[in-house]
This record gives structure tokens, C-alpha cells and sequence, in this order.
């Protein structure tokens, strides 16, 4: 049986990531995360901390919002002057997603993973998501924001972020049911029962 993989997009508060790494470590498998922009580092020679540089410029950009770059694999050569663009930086991002997707079953989350593997076969999509308060109440036991009026503005902020980041690599709408394969609510499930529907699902499609 060839990798599976499992890609993860999910709303602030909802436990995402959190989920991922469970079924990961259930699965015995590696969890990716912002360990994939260390990794595009390594592999473009672009130092890390411009991968990180990328993300707060696009928070800031009055266009970003509907505005579109969507990706389509091209990497930018190093005597470009757009080698170390914003789309480049992504490209390489999506260079090693691809390649992780190659070597072997893992999780990825966000970096709009999902549509990075688009076209490959042994792909799990998942979106988490959970009512704004189920978000607000879980976000406040690990943050130092104290206020509830505080922390949904934050989470309202951060989603949107997440959301713009998606359509401008993507060109599609992220909370867009039609972009998964699974949409589970966090808090209707738990995190254990969010794992066993994806391990549910795997075993469906792929019989394994």
C-alpha cells in the first residue's frame, strides 16, 4: 500500500493541529507543521527566518484579501530577482510538501496542503472547525489573553488570515466544505472520535 496522507486545515481554537498529532502518533507517523518552513530553508539555502518575514508582510497587505498568486509548481531560479519572492518562498514550501508526500505517510498541517496534493490519489483532506465559543473558551486556557471579547477577536483576526493565505495560493475559499474530504466539528466529537473518524475514513477508502 502506497503513503497515505493526511492534511489538516483548520479554524483557530478547534484543535486542529492538536488532532493531527494524535492520529499521527496513533498511527506512529510524523506530524509537519511550521517544521516544512525550516525544511523548504534547507533546500533553498533561503534562511528560515524570511519564511517567517513572508507571512507577517502578507497579514499586512491591504490586497492580500483578493488578491491571487495560486500556485502551479514553478520554482523561481536562484539568479532571479523574485527568487526570494513571497510566491517563490511558497513554492518551495510546496516543493517540500510534495516531496514529504513521496517518501512516506504523514500529516501535514495548513501551508494549503490540500491543494499542494491535489492530484495525488493517497490524500486525506480534513477541515476542523467548532462553534465560536467551544474556540473561545479552549483558546483561553492556553494563551495569555484574558478577555473573551479579546480572544474572539483575535480568532476572528487569525481565521481570516487563514482564509486570505488559502485563496491567495489557491484561488478557492477555505472553509469551502467542497475542498475536503472530511469536515469535523471538534466539539460535537472530541479529539479522540476526531481521530477514529479519519483513521474510519482511511480504512474505508484505502482498506487498510
Amino acid at each position: 500500500m502506497e503513503n497515505v496522507i493526511v492534511t489538516i486545515a483548520r479554524q483557530y481554537g478547534s484543535g486542529g493541529k492538536t488532532i493531527g498529532e494524535m492520529y499521527a502518533k496513533d498511527q506512529g507517523i510524523n506530524c509537519y507543521s511550521r517544521e516544512i518552513l525550516r525544511m523548504a530553508s534547507d533546500d533553498s539555502g533561503i534562511n528560515e527566518m524570511l519564511f517567517n518575514q513572508a507571512d507577517e508582510r502578507l497579514k499586512g497587505t491591504t490586497l492580500f484579501g483578493w488578491a491571487k498568486k495560486v500556485y502551479k509548481g514553478d520554482l523561481i531560479p536562484p539568479e532571479s530577482d523574485d527568487f526570494v519572492s513571497d510566491k517563490n518562498l511558497f513554492n518551495y514550501q510546496a516543493k517540500v510538501i510534495k516531496q514529504l508526500a513521496e517518501q512516506e505517510s504523514c500529516v501535514l498541517v495548513g501551508r494549503c496542503a490540500d491543494f499542494v496534493l491535489k492530484d495525488y490519489p493517497n490524500v486525506v483532506s480534513v477541515f476542523v472547525h467548532a462553534p465560536m465559543d467551544y474556540c473561545i473558551a479552549r483558546s483561553l486556557e492556553r494563551s495569555s489573553i484574558t478577555s473573551e471579547k479579546e480572544m474572539e477577536k483575535f480568532i476572528l483576526k487569525t481565521d481570516k488570515f487563514r482564509g486570505d493565505y488559502y485563496h491567495y495560493y489557491t484561488g478557492r475559499t477555505w472553509n469551502d466544505a467542497r475542498n475536503y474530504d472530511l469536515c469535523l466539528d471538534s466539539s460535537k466529537l472530541g479529539f479522540e472520535k476526531c481521530v477514529e473518524a479519519i483513521k474510519d475514513y482511511v480504512k474505508i477508502r484505502f482498506d487498510r
